[in-house]
């Protein structure tokens, strides 16, 4: 008997997102910069980075959405053509109010010892400025100023390069997109909570009623709490993303991809088991299929989630692949949170794969009836 379920092609819609998103994450990573900017966050709002002279230097806000009157870290992060920290370099720092042209500040010829470093200033009010960095080509006078200029990255009159970064500064909108933001992802996160209680309120009971042969409630608590765990942890990885872009652009892509694999391996998860749910009743052939199905899905959430606890295990002793600063990363509430939930999906889905074998081969007899 051929039969036709919505939720079927459902799953095979979603299969081929997820291999056309690790497709274009491949393909990101192999034309991403091999280095970025050594601040603590990946700016999202007010950083840019420019390519000045012989150097590339960034320029990013801490708070990133920077309010007026706020003391606000302005961090830049000079570095050579090749990714390498640079020392030794003059520069000269000007903000410019980008409605009047006007100077509004300026942080006299000085040297840096380091390429990373930064300044505080208070923007003084919302609108737009204009901060220009120079670096010298040369010797400079120190403690000194050059002229205010019309035309900001004119290196007239200055053995120097001189790079011109856009800021916005306003009062509210960072809690306004950090809420949107929140929103969005909380919002079909909940609505997809609020229908699986309720399926799984109605599967109880029609258990209780004897309707549908009984099932182990402690299984059926660990499958959700499975789909849970894994789309959580995917949330956690989307969440911290910004906090290691900062050190290599790979390693936010790669948090990215392992985020939006892990969601889309809950609702696999999630599709797979309210479809094959009733397989029994329809027959053995098509029973097996749903159990081979499902056992693919738990073998590829086994595999990544055993993949990520080592990698987090590995980068806690050792170095990181790719890392400039060359020391281990520090162990943060949000790494041990992602790879508590992900210990908990290997074991969860051990023991579910498990459960099924032993299943399966105490039900083989009965199966003939349903041929």
């Amino acid at each position: 008997m051929k039969i036709y379920s919505p939720t079927r092609r459902s799953l095979s819609t979603l299969s081929s997102l997820l291999l056309l998103i690790l497709l274009i994450l491949s393909s990101a990573l192999s034309i991403a910069p091999r280095s970025y900017a050594h601040f603590d966050h990946f700016s999202v709002y007010n950083g840019r980075g420019e390519q000045l002279g012989r150097f590339n230097a960034y320029e990013a806000l801490d708070p990133d959405y920077a309010r007026p009157e706020e003391p606000t870290r302005v961090m830049f992060s000079i570095q050579d053509q090749d990714g390498n920290d640079v020392s030794d370099v003059n520069t000269m720092i000007e903000v410019y109010s980008a409605s009047s042209g006007q100077r509004v500040h300026a942080i006299p010829w000085s040297n840096q010892n380091s390429g990373d470093f930064e300044v505080e200033y208070a923007f003084p009010e919302i609108g737009s400025y204009q901060i220009v960095l120079s670096i010298a080509d040369g010797s400079v006078n120190y403690n000194t100023i050059d002229p205010a200029r019309s035309i900001l990255s004119s290196n007239r009159d200055c053995n120097c390069d001189r790079a011109v970064y856009n800021v916005s500064i306003s009062e509210g909108f960072g809690a306004v997109w950090n809420s949107t933001m929140l929103v969005s992802v909380l919002a079909p996160l909940t609505l997809m909570g609020i229908v699986l209680g309720l399926r799984f309120r109605n599967s109880m009971k029609k258990t209780a009623s004897g309707d549908q042969p009984a099932k182990l409630p402690a299984e059926e608590l660990l499958k959700y709490a499975i789909m849970l765990a894994a789309i959580a942890g995917g949330i956690v990885h989307l969440t911290v993303y910004s906090m290691h872009a900062s050190l290599r652009l790979e390693y936010s892509l790669f948090l990215i991809s392992a985020g939006g694999i892990q969601i889309a391996y809950g609702l696999l998860y999630t599709m797979a088991t309210i479809a094959g749910e009733p397989a029994t009743t329809i027959g053995r052939k098509y029973a097996k299929r749903w159990q081979q199905k499902t056992l693919a899905i738990n073998i590829f959430g086994l595999a990544g989630s055993s993949v990520l606890l080592g990698l987090y295990i590995y980068t806690v002793i050792f170095p990181p692949p790719l890392s400039p600063a060359n020391m281990p990363d520090k162990i943060e509430f949000a790494g041990v949170l992602a790879k508590a939930l992900e210990a908990f999906l290997v074991f969860g889905i051990i023991y579910l794969i498990v459960l099924e074998k032993r299943r399966t081969e105490r039900e083989k007899p009965k199966h003939d009836e349903y041929d």
